[in-house]
């Protein structure tokens, strides 16, 4: 062997991988399910969600008034300067066969009135109060499909950084390699023991390396900022995600029911919803061809003089309770139009419901296939990681004793940061489909437990 390889030799015998992180500060490592909770709590859209569903509470409330007694107090003053006249036949006076012009009341008149309604029978009443109630089942769906968008998004989110991170040790353990190994060769080439072609090799191959680190440094830092995007955390606030993975029971295509993970997903939830409010909309119209009554009550003081404080002439009560009917007979096919339109509206709800059936049949069966494909893609890339490695290993053992050209070893150091670029790839797909897996299930809340 000779001096030259004896160098390189104890240079990379003795050469340790770094891994040294370009982050010098960071922050407590945070969970997979701690950063769910985070989003759940600060995410503006869940936020938003919950003011719907408030507002909806808010409006069972009113549709509840309707029928409750409404009390009502009204007063006025009427000051008239002309005093209305009005013609009656002179025979009431003595004067027959002539009119005569009279003048009738005061030059105030004053009223003070309390009135007192209550709804007795109205049918769109009680429809309109299922649909509010409905209509707040509607507000908690939404929510709760607003919720399982940002699980999914964090999740996706964490794991891509999970995946940049990977790819960072692997370039970082390399490119400390490369400088090591560029280190000593520029040293032999500077006493004559090496080819400059063989420093520049090292040199353009550290260039690329530093490149791509570079690259993948402005790709991690887009990628926390989504993450705490999707969590509402603000961007100058730093983050940090910790190593997890999701645990899923064996996935058996034979055993999974694609109807029982339709019926327990938010969104079918949701559509139903939907449907049962578009009926209620059909039956509240409807009602409008029934009759409603109500009972109302009024009783209030007037006066009328010619001196508004005058107090000679008193005030005087007045009371009147009754009944109220209103009877529909003809509005112009008004409300048969609205019902034909919302008869319409159920049959979009219908397709809807039939493409998101097909949907997740689609969703579901593309999940398991993936999970399937990805389990196999990694258990072979692993494998080709060690075959890979196996490969570096010997061919640096060959360069120590001067067998094998600088080339092969580069080429080995490339093939096997490759390998491992690969299957970081794979695990990224494989934690994709399980997100996507639990998506098409309707279990992304599993994620918070």
């Amino acid at each position: 062997m000779n001096t030259k390889h004896l160098l390189v030799g104890l240079a990379l015998f003795c050469m340790t991988p770094s891994f040294a992180q370009d982050q010098s500060q960071t922050a407590k490592p945070m969970t997979l399910q701690e950063a769910v909770t985070y989003a759940l709590e600060h995410n503006e859209d869940v936020k938003k969600a919950s003011y719907d569903e408030q507002i909806a509470q808010q409006v069972i409330r009113e549709t509840k008034s309707n029928g409750l007694p409404q009390l009502n107090a009204t007063g006025g003053v009427d000051y008239f300067p002309a005093i209305p006249t009005q013609i009656l036949p002179g025979a009431i006076v003595g004067k027959p066969g002539t009119d005569v012009p009279v003048k009738f009341g005061k030059d105030y008149n004053a009223k003070a009135n309390l009135q007192l309604t209550q709804l007795l029978f109205s049918k769109s009443y009680f429809v309109g109060l299922q649909a509010a109630k409905s209509s707040q089942d509607l507000y908690r769906l939404r929510k709760e499909m607003t919720q399982e968008e940002v699980i999914y998004n964090v999740s996706s989110s964490y794991f891509q950084i999970l995946q940049t991170k990977e790819q960072f040790e692997n370039i970082n353990a390399n490119l400390a390699r490369l400088v090591q190994l560029e280190k000593i060769l520029q040293l032999q080439y500077e006493n004559d023991l090496v080819k400059k072609v063989d420093v520049n090799r090292i040199k353009v191959n550290r260039t690329n390396l530093e490149n791509q680190k570079q690259t993948l440094t402005t790709l991690f830092e887009q990628q926390k900022n989504y993450l705490k995007f999707f969590m509402g955390m603000p961007l100058d606030q730093e983050v940090e995600v910790q190593n997890t993975s999701l645990a899923l029971e064996n996935v058996d295509p034979a055993t999974i029911s694609v109807n029982e993970a339709i019926t327990q997903k938010t969104q079918y939830q949701l559509l139903q919803k939907q449907k049962q409010l578009t009926d209620y909309k059909i039956q509240n119209t409807r009602a409008g061809y029934y009759p409603t009554l109500s009972a109302y009550g009024q009783y209030g003081y007037q006066t009328q003089r010619d001196e508004l404080f005058n107090s000679d002439i008193p005030w005087f009560k007045s009371a009147v309770v009754g009944l109220q009917v209103n009877v529909p007979i003809f509005d112009g096919f008004r409300k048969n139009a609205q019902v034909k339109q919302a008869q319409l509206e159920i049959r979009k709800i219908d397709s809807d419901i039939a493409k998101y059936n097909t949907n997740t049949a689609v969703q579901l069966t593309n999940a398991v296939s993936q999970l399937q494909n990805s389990q196999s893609s990694i258990a072979a890339q692993e494998k080709n990681v060690a075959l890979a490695q196996e490969v570096y290993d010997t061919t640096n053992s060959l360069y120590k004793e001067g067998l094998a050209p600088l080339t092969d070893l580069l080429n080995g150091e490339v093939s096997l940061r490759e390998a491992k670029t690969s299957l970081n790839n794979e695990i990224l797909k494989y934690q994709l489909a399980q997100l996507n897996y639990l998506q098409a299930k309707g279990e992304l809340t599993s994620l918070t437990k």
